[in-house]
């Protein structure tokens, strides 16, 4: 069962043995993969069009706002609620119980008495009612200095200065965004088949990238309200470097754990993109072009990456001496020889850090578009299909199975105090997934099933002392505890990238790497660890806003300084 995937176009893909640990995981960049640009690029070539048929707010933001995003076969509207939030209770933690604005996403176009619904109820958020039409649930704050001085610049008919917009990124971060039955809205089935939705998380994609439009109008409608016919419009340059912040802690980190199948599913796109650009034989011009404009971009762009963490702080500047190197190795002509991208590929793991290695798996993709954009329909999966037992298998070869695909997992010594310092939790007062420290803290009896890697070893201990030939139906009515490892163990068989090989409950396990990882797939760019389990990031940063959808811009994610790839 190790992981040894077959060749993908005469190219064989990365090996799970390498590309899922948590060190490794923690570099991930976003790519054109990623589920925004996907989501973007999908409404640009269908020709969506966005309308705002409602904005009515106060000088202070309070108010309701309609955007309604019409596609070839549905439409979805954004539901918008402004509210006038004091200062003290303005927070990103997610027991808030106010925000300063809440969303409803809505299939179809809500009338006045739906409306009024998602009124009495979106603002309340997870203590409201909702029906199968709400889709997404979503709540946001003001990054309240920059909020205030864009609208009193803009209503003195003066522009915000562009660096304190790139140093903060955003006008509001979002501190939560619900979706797939979360309080009672509509599970993701009822629209999973809609081609526009096929993709992970494309109806809260849509969400947050209609939120960022929100803002911008805000600040823009509050300014006219102050400074009437004095007031002015964010200039588009420095509009398009607004995106949406984010708040994220623990609650998102077992998702990777719980959902192997899908995790599997986004790695292996990943892999497979990488895999058939480094078959191409030759560099055309226009790729070299695209590929040189990203890798300048990326690297002006580091400019504006800051952050507090003293272990992402100390790989800043070796990620910036890594692309000045890579950009004089590629200057030099490494592009001129045959097999060119698997040849700069394999130089980089040779002479670059990860976070150099993974941003190169990112400008790699980039000019490729034609090749793997294909790859994006295809991330997600039925999970009802993949989980059920084999109980003919026999304990046998289940133990062989183990031996040879958790190889990781049984080299591991869980008698070492360290090695399982940690244990994973749901708060009684939140229903959140938490992190517990096992030998200072009460509640370790109440831990989630998420030590994979010590459940796999004590089932191999458990399978040692039965017969070869027993079934694992049998024993499994025997040792019932078994059954959610070995149900993992038999669906890694057919997804290899769908685990995550390290200790995830040691003393020296950073939970923010599962963050980065999960967050480079939706798209996010700007990591802000706070400590090492929540982090802020940007969302949308660059976009094309409704109004510039039809542009056929793609490559906005890397546009900085001016610069963006052909």
């Amino acid at each position: 069962m190790r992981a040894v995937c077959d060749g993908v176009e005469g190219r064989g893909l990365r090996s799970p043995d390498q590309v899922m640990r948590l060190d490794r995981m923690g570099a991930f960049h976003q790519t054109r993969l990623s589920f925004v640009r996907a989501m973007v690029r999908r409404l640009s070539h269908e020709g969506w069009r966005i309308d705002r048929p409602l904005f009515n707010f106060d000088a202070k933001g309070v108010g309701t706002g309609l955007y309604i995003a019409h596609g070839p076969q549905h439409a979805y509207t954004l539901v918008c609620f402004g509210h006038d939030l004091p200062a003290e209770q303005r927070t990103d933690r997610v027991i808030a119980e106010a925000w300063d604005a809440t969303f409803a996403l809505y299939d179809g176009i809500p009338d006045a008495i739906e409306i009024e619904r998602l009124r009495a109820n979106v603002p309340r958020q997870e203590a409201g009612r909702y029906l199968s039409s709400d889709l997404v649930l979503a709540r946001a704050n003001r990054s309240v200095r920059l909020f205030d001085e864009i609208v009193a610049c803009l209503s003195q008919g003066r522009q915000p200065e562009p660096t304190k917009i790139e140093t903060v990124g955003y006008l509001m971060r979002t501190t939560a965004v619900y979706g797939n039955g979360k309080f009672g809205i509509a599970d993701r089935d009822v629209y999973a088949n809609r081609p526009e939705m096929k993709g992970p998380f494309r109806a809260e994609m849509l969400t947050v990238w209609l939120i960022r439009a929100f803002t911008v109008d805000l600040v823009e409608h509050m300014a006219h309200l102050s400074g009437g016919d004095r007031a002015v419009v964010v200039d588009p340059p420095v509009r398009r470097r607004i995106g949406v912040g984010n708040a994220t802690g623990l609650g998102m980190a077992p998702f990777l754990i719980k959902h192997p199948a899908l995790i599997d599913r986004w790695i292996n796109a990943r892999e497979t993109a990488l895999a058939r650009v480094r078959t191409i034989e030759t560099a055309a011009g226009k790729t070299r072009k695209v590929f040189a404009d990203t890798l300048a971009a990326a690297a002006a762009g580091l400019a504006h990456w800051t952050t507090d963490d003293a272990v992402q702080a100390a790989r800043l500047p070796v990620l910036a001496t890594d692309l000045a190197e890579l950009r004089a190795h590629v200057e030099s002509g490494a592009l001129d020889q045959p097999m060119p991208w698997d040849r700069l590929y394999r130089w980089a793991e040779s002479r670059l850090s990860l976070e150099a290695q993974e941003l190169l798996v990112s400008l790699l993709l980039e000019p490729h578009g034609a090749l793997i954009d294909d790859l994006a329909d295809t991330m997600d999966v039925d999970e009802s299909a993949v989980f059920r037992i084999a109980g003919r298998q026999s304990c046998g070869q289940l133990r062989a199975a183990l031996a040879d695909g958790y190889h990781w997992a049984l080299a591991i010594d869980f008698d070492i105090k360290e090695a399982q310092a940690r244990f994973w939790y749901v708060s009684e007062e939140k229903l959140e997934p938490r992190l517990g420290e096992r030998w200072e803290e009460a509640g370790s009896d109440l831990e989630q099933p998420l030590a994979i890697a010590r459940d796999i070893g004590s089932l191999y201990v458990a399978l040692e002392r039965e017969p070869s030939d027993e079934l694992l139906a049998a024993f499994l009515l025997r040792h019932p505890e078994h059954r959610h490892v070995v149900r993992r163990v038999q669906a890694a068989l057919h997804h290899p990238y769908g685990e995550v090989r390290d200790n995830l409950i040691s003393s020296t396990m950073r939970p923010i790497d599962l963050l980065r990882c999960k967050l480079s797939f939706f798209g996010v760019t700007r990591f802000d660890p706070r400590s090492d389990k929540w982090l802020r990031i940007t969302l949308c940063q660059g976009a094309p806003f409704p109004d510039e959808l039809l542009n056929g811009d793609d490559g906005w994610i890397w546009a900085t300084s001016g610069l963006s790839p052909a």
